[in-house]
Order: structure tokens, then C-alpha cells, then sequence
């Protein structure tokens, strides 16, 4: 019995659910999945709980890559291929060429027009998702518990300035304006991204550190990726709507329709992608909101953010502010849970000014009226880009080959 993992305590544990004492003390992310495939962008699916779903393609493939040491050389390979319609390097093997031409494929439901309307929203309102990204999006993944662990315990939490870099990387490639087109780079990020997530599922569970804190048996999961997915574009639209932002309902669409390319892209099934906003609110108020919480992982994970502009010419970017932003954004809760201290200066501005601050730069309020901390937010969101565009470049997506080192 001293072999015990918890692992094995909660496959046991769920045998005896029929008991009823494992279904009292169950978490909100164990109940049964509830969200029907009739609000996914097909409209129809088989209901399969994704928490048992991963992607049943490209994860035997990188296994094999793997287990037969191609990975250094395709890492190589793949260095030379940045653009979406750059034709695959010469010399991939066979098996994964082939995944690779038909991965980087856009959907046949993908709407040009749809993608134009979304270069318009990106321009207008690029400066507000440099930060909500960063600490939105970015703060949001340190209270997802499987997230935090998977990132950890995993090759990128080793080196958590590069893995910013490539998280970076993909809220920047999919804002551009070329982002799907043929010299674009969102294609190659998700098809890359895909393969970095397959080779994860192999590598975690070889990690004992991973195996007695995570409560599954393979990370990355179809539901573990929609909920990173909704701490992306539903959290984006949830905060523009509630600093009162104007986003035109063509563009907002717009928005989705791009975000719901990249989750196709990075292999996720149709049946779980929601078709609609309102549909990505219903799903992301059953599989996002009940499920974050902290951990000791995640706890310092954060506190590597809260460094995010040590280093950097950007004064303005210091720890203090970039906790009153996480505070600001996320809740009192969850910056509780970070212990990220309260700031009263920044705190105090953010509560007071910011409201005015977005009503003037969106010309609902008259710009006389704006006082000097408004410039200061300004010059703020656009560090946030600055930072954003320091961290990106020389950036290459690579299959991992371990685990975080400090933890074999």
C-alpha cells in the first residue's frame, strides 16, 4: 500500500462514487460534463466528456518521434519553416510531413470576411489586449490548477521568461494583420503549439513530481485546452465589456471567429468550440469560472510574472503596478490567493481613473476633461505592447524532449 499514488487514491476514489462519499466532496470541474455540441460551430457532436478526449492524431505521432529520437532533428528542421505558406522543410519524417500538411490547413468553415472584420478590432483595440493578455489571460493560467501544473512540472517551467515569450508569441501572431494568410505566422504557431501540447501528454506522466500532484492521468486534456481557451478571447471580451469598451457586434464576431480558428488549429475538436458568444459564456461559466483556485505551483508562478518587466527599460512596468493591474483585473480573491500585496496608490488610481481613463480614449468622454494619469495609462498599455514585442523575437516553438529538470 505505501506505493499508493495519489493517482490511484482518486481512480479508487471515483469507484466508489456510487457510495456517495467521493460525490459530496467532489470540485465543481468533477461534475458530470453538461454543455451540448448543439452550441459548438457544427452543431451537432457525440457529447463526449472532454475531460477523456486529447488529440487522438498528433499525440501517438510525437510518442513515436519521440521513442525513436527524431525529435532533435525535426527541431532543427522546423527552425527554417515561419510562414504559413512556406512549404514544409525537407527531410521531416514521413508520418509526421503528412500530419503536418494536413494540420496546417484552415478549417472549411473559415470566413475570410469574418478574419477581416477581426484585423479591425485588433488594430482599434490592440493596445487593451497587449494587457489584458498579459495579465488577464496570463495571471488567469496561475489559478487554472491543471494549467499551472503542467507548466511546472513540464520542460517550460524551467524557463519561464521563454515560455512567456512563446505564450507571447501566439496573442501577437493571431493579431496581425496577415495573421491566417499565406505570410503570416498563426498557422505555424498553432501547428507547432499542437505538437508541443502532444509531446507534454507522453512526457508529464513520466514525471513523479507531476504524477503525485496532478489528479488525472494525462495533462492537456480537450477540456483542459477550451478552459485556457476561454482565459484568452471570453475573458478579452468579458473585460472590454465591463470597462464599457464599444466593440461593434461585426467585430466582436470577428474577434471570436479568429480565436475559434486557432482552437481548431491547435486540435481541438469542433464539437467543443462554441459557435457563439453567448454559447462561450455558457461554456465558460460551467468549465472556466468553478474551477479556478490556487496552488502552491501556480502561487509561484505568478510571482515569476509579477517579474515579467525586471530587466527591461520600462519604467513603468514594476511589480507594484503590474500587482495593482492583477488586482484590478482579476478580483481581490484571486490576487489574495497570489499574495499579491493590496497597493494603495495604483490600486486607488486603477479603481478611480480607469473608467474615465477608457471613456476618454474611446471618445465618450471629451479629452479636456482627462487628467495626467490618463497619459500614464496610456504610455502603460503601450509598454505592455513594447514588452510584448521585445519577447518575441528570435522565438522557436520546439518539441520538448524532458521534463522541467529541477523536477525528474
Amino acid at each position: 500500500m505505501e506505493n499508493l499514488s495519489r493517482r490511484r487514491m482518486l481512480e479508487l476514489s471515483g469507484a466508489l462514487g456510487a457510495l456517495g462519499a467521493f460525490s459530496l466532496a467532489a470540485p465543481a470541474h468533477a461534475q458530470p460534463w453538461r454543455w451540448s455540441p448543439a452550441g459548438s460551430i457544427p452543431g451537432a457532436g457525440s457529447g463526449a466528456d472532454p475531460r477523456t478526449v486529447w488529440d487522438t492524431e498528433a499525440d501517438p505521432l510525437v510518442a513515436s518521434l519521440l521513442d525513436r529520437g527524431d525529435v532533435p532533428r525535426v527541431n532543427e528542421l522546423l527552425r527554417t519553416w515561419t510562414k504559413n505558406g512556406q512549404p514544409l522543410p525537407d527531410g521531416l519524417p514521413g508520418d509526421l510531413r503528412e500530419f503536418m500538411e494536413q494540420a496546417r490547413q484552415l478549417p472549411a468553415w473559415a470566413d475570410p470576411g469574418k478574419l477581416e472584420t477581426a484585423v479591425r478590432f485588433n488594430e482599434k483595440r490592440g493596445l487593451y489586449l497587449g494587457v489584458l493578455y498579459g495579465f488577464a489571460s496570463g495571471m488567469m493560467s496561475t489559478v487554472i490548477p491543471k494549467e499551472a501544473l503542467a507548466v511546472y512540472y513540464s520542460q517550460g517551467g524551467a524557463n519561464m521568461k521563454r515560455r512567456i515569450s512563446k505564450t507571447a508569441k501566439l496573442g501577437y501572431d493571431i493579431g496581425t494583420r496577415n495573421a491566417y494568410l499565406p505570410d503570416g505566422e498563426m498557422a505555424v504557431t498553432a501547428v507547432k503549439t499542437r505538437l508541443v501540447h502532444a509531446a507534454v501528454r507522453h512526457l508529464l506522466p513520466q514525471s513523479p513530481h507531476w504524477e503525485h500532484a496532478a489528479p488525472e492521468n494525462i495533462p492537456i486534456s480537450q477540456h483542459d485546452m477550451m478552459v485556457t481557451w476561454h482565459s484568452l478571447p471570453t475573458t478579452v471580451m468579458r473585460t472590454l465589456k465591463a470597462w464599457k469598451v464599444p466593440v461593434a457586434a461585426a467585430e466582436a464576431d470577428g474577434f471570436l471567429h479568429s480565436w475559434q480558428i486557432s482552437a481548431h488549429m491547435l486540435g481541438i475538436e469542433d464539437q467543443y468550440i462554441p459557435a457563439t458568444w453567448d454559447q462561450a459564456e455558457s461554456q465558460a461559466v460551467e468549465v472556466l469560472d468553478p474551477i479556478l483556485a490556487p496552488t502552491p505551483e501556480g502561487i509561484k508562478l505568478a510571482d515569476i510574472l509579477l517579474d515579467l518587466g525586471a530587466g527591461l527599460d520600462f519604467t513603468l512596468l514594476t511589480r507594484p503596478i503590474l500587482g495593482a493591474l492583477t488586482r484590478f483585473m482579476l478580483g481581490n480573491e484571486i490576487a489574495d490567493w497570489l499574495n499579491i500585496p493590496r497597493e494603495p496608490v495604483w490600486g486607488t488610481l486603477l479603481d478611480v481613473a480607469w473608467g474615465p481613463f477608457v471613456a476618454v480614449r474611446e471618445g465618450l468622454l471629451p479629452l479636456p476633461l482627462a487628467p495626467e494619469a490618463y497619459w500614464t495609462f496610456d504610455e502603460l498599455l503601450r509598454q505592455f505592447v513594447l514588452l510584448y514585442m521585445s519577447e518575441l523575437r528570435p522565438i522557436s516553438i520546439e518539441i520538448p524532449e524532458f521534463n522541467n529538470p529541477n523536477y525528474r
